[in-house]
């Protein structure tokens, strides 16, 4: 190889780093900060909270019962719910637009709403 190959590997390595950077700045500057949670109650909304501020939200209902979302690091998730089946506590973290946790017994709907959207169709586990 002459050096005129190994100067132009170099600049082409460099430029491919630079935009795969450049890309996925402005990808986390311009979904994330517009991803919202949204909490819905038997199809009222409750509440909408930033995907991209750390909190915690304790969502009480009428009746007692009560369910405790939390949003950090990008990520929603329902950590604790006074439902018997705690299906929505074993529910996957949540960040794509789209996504959604569901309480049933509390009709609780925790949904992601203007984020970036998943590559992946569907999966199983």
């Amino acid at each position: 190889m002459k050096k005129n190959d190994i100067v132009l590997i170099a600049v082409l390595l460099v430029a491919a780093v630079l935009v795969a950077a450049g890309m996925r700045i402005w990808q986390m500057n311009n979904t994330k900060d517009t991803a919202n949670v949204v909490v819905t109650i038997d199809g009222e909304v409750y509440g909408t909270y930033p995907l991209s501020e750390d909190r915690t939200e304790r969502i009480e209902l009428p009746d007692g019962s009560y369910n405790i979302l939390i949003i950090a690091d990008g990520y929603a998730d329902v950590a604790e719910a006074s439902c018997p089946d705690q299906i929505c506590v074993k529910h996957n973290h949540i960040r794509y637009s789209g996504e959604a946790i569901v309480c049933l017994p509390n009709k609780v709907v925790v949904t992601v709403e203007g984020g970036e959207d998943n590559d992946i169709d569907g999966s199983t586990f």
